[in-house]
């Protein structure tokens, strides 16, 4: 059942453009650099919106049918080391939804498409 996931979670593999986020607009999670989620083979990955910058440690899982990943994540906010965890879901080949949770701090949904099928004049 492990491979069945783990493949099934390859789909995942890659760059993702974060284009919405529950509590902030776009301006926000844009802030410093254009906000991203990308998954490796390995499924370890990183992320960036806002000022947070996270590395994460992911395990494949099933999330409402869908396959997908959990993960716990450490990094930095403006410079303040920060952890937590969250989660994601392929909801079709060209989008990805998930949630992620900073430790003792804010958390947000959000959603994100492949780098290389996102166009900005869309959003």
């Amino acid at each position: 059942m492990m491979n069945r996931r783990a493949n099934a979670t390859d789909k995942l593999i890659g760059r993702w453009r974060i284009i919405e986020m529950d509590n902030w607009d776009r301006e926000e999670i844009d802030a410093l650099e254009p906000s991203f989620i990308t998954f490796s083979k390995g499924m370890h990955g990183e992320f960036a919106f806002i000022a947070a910058h996270g590395w994460m440690d992911c395990r494949p899982i099933e999330w409402n049918g869908h396959p997908g990943v959990e993960f716990t994540w450490e990094g930095n906010d403006d410079g303040d080391p920060v952890h937590g965890r969250g989660w994601v879901a392929l909801v079709d080949d060209d989008e990805i939804e998930g949630h992620i949770y900073i430790h003792l701090g804010e958390n947000s949904g959000f959603r994100a498409k492949p780098y290389d099928r996102f166009s900005e004049k869309e959003y």
